[in-house]
């Protein structure tokens, strides 16, 4: 997902619904993104995620809030990440558009967004992976 975003250093990534925070802490990491950002309702997996990004030496530029992916304020992103279903994502589909600026991109795996026609599409472990890019 982050490979396909073209994840860099300007890059600030946001994942919704990022359980142990994996995404946040591998955009940091491995792909040298400014900040990573992880929301999910789940306090329990919140506090596990915080330790992985402490374990991974990433805590001072990964955060995870806990709270509905709807109520999140998503302007600071230029990347989206999303796993989570189709009626999830066709319910976020508007907060996307209304918040993210020209660039941003969003990538959801395995589950498209309707008739929101992605920019490119790939294959991982034979599942999709789709990238929009706002405009």
């Amino acid at each position: 997902m982050l490979k396909l975003a073209r994840v860099g250093p300007g890059d600030v990534v946001y994942d919704l619904g990022s359980g142990d925070g994996r995404i946040p802490i591998a955009a940091v990491k491995e792909f040298g993104a400014a900040r990573g950002v992880g929301i999910d309702l789940d306090e329990t997996r919140n506090i596990e995620a915080r330790e992985n990004a402490r374990r991974a030496g990433v805590d001072k530029r990964v955060t995870f809030i806990t709270q509905s992916l709807y109520d999140a304020d998503l302007r600071p992103a230029t990347v989206v990440t999303l796993y989570m279903g189709l009626q999830v994502n066709l319910k976020i589909r508007p907060n996307l558009r209304a918040q993210l600026k020209p660039g941003s991109r969003v990538v959801s795996h395995v589950f498209d967004m309707g008739d929101w026609t992605p920019d490119e599409t790939i294959s991982a472990d034979s599942r999709p992976v789709f990238l929009w890019n706002i405009k």
